[in-house]
């Protein structure tokens, strides 16, 4: 157990530095070179840099460490303690990569635009779903997000969702709205990264089904598509009416067949759809004799 553990903790610890060593690189390859100011303390650095001449790796340095105490004191350590590596490692790691971007830029200068917007959207949804993935953050952005959801009882995605937005406007005032346009790009489409890393790919669907032909629909889930399946109570809002909700996860290379023979057997039939990123345990095909 404790192996696992030990193996656990090291394979969490080369994850989130190499998350944090893609941000950083994201930063001095294509963030900081380009004025794409995304979001951040790194964002404000860069339009800062631009307007009044402060450094901006210097400015990441000094919000990172501010934030931390303030994070401390207004949220307490239980909120902070996943901050501490990542708001300290952040500002190191752009320190480290800055030789290694300017030499990666000298040897392969990329000048389109799209191919700049994909570069830093794969670097920037990749690193921080790394870093999310591992349970830390490199504070800035996520210590306001706090602060904002704890004294104005915002939701978090809510919370930064607004600093970003903030953040992305004063690029825009600073760079103008092309810029402005571009960084938000990275940001919406390094989402779509983000939430790979972080849950994976769907390889299934799960199936919450109602209908009046119970038994038949039953009987081709076990039979025909070899899978089981739990049988939820319900309750009718309308009429009150009792009865039982099916609920069945099948691969995503069933999903058509599954739902045409749902549809053939009760035309009628009530079913939700959703995506299902893990299955553990349960009826499979290899061990179906589960009811």
């Amino acid at each position: 157990m404790k192996k696992k553990n030990i193996e656990h903790t090291i394979s969490t610890g080369i994850t989130f530095v190499l998350g944090v060593f893609l941000l950083a690189l994201c930063y001095n390859l294509v963030l900081l070179p380009n004025n794409f100011v995304v979001a951040g303390m790194s964002g404000i650095g860069i339009a800062l840099e631009t307007l009044v001449g402060l450094n901006a790796t210097f400015f990441i340095y000094a919000t990172n460490i501010i934030l931390l105490f303030v994070s401390f004191f207004f949220l307490g350590y239980d909120k902070t303690k996943n901050t501490i590596v990542g708001s300290i490692l952040y500002p190191l790691m752009i320190t480290f990569t800055a030789p290694i971007a300017s030499f990666l830029n000298a040897q392969f200068p990329l000048e389109d635009p799209i191919l700049l917007i994909l570069l830093g959207a794969v670097l920037y949804g990749t690193s921080n779903g790394l870093i999310y993935k591992c349970g830390y953050t490199t504070g800035g952005n996520d210590v306001l997000m706090q602060l904002i959801n704890k004294y104005f009882k915002v939701p978090e995605s809510k919370a930064l969702t607004f600093v970003n937005m903030v953040v992305i406007g004063f690029g825009c005032t600073t760079f103008g709205y092309l810029k402005a346009i571009y960084s938000l790009i990275i940001l919406l489409i390094s989402k779509t990264f983000i939430d790979r890393i972080m849950f994976g790919i769907s390889e299934s669907k799960l199936f919450y089904i109602f209908t009046k032909d119970e038994k038949k629909v039953k009987k081709a889930i076990l039979e025909e598509f070899e899978s089981g399946f739990t049988l939820l109570p319900t309750k009718g809002g309308y009429r009150e009416e009792k009865g039982s909700l099916i609920m069945c996860v099948v691969p995503n290379s069933d999903y058509y067949p599954f739902k045409e023979r749902i549809i053939e057997i009760d035309p009628s039939a009530f079913f939700i759809i959703e995506d299902c990123y893990e299955v553990n345990g349960g009826v499979k095909r290899s061990n179906r004799h589960f009811f």
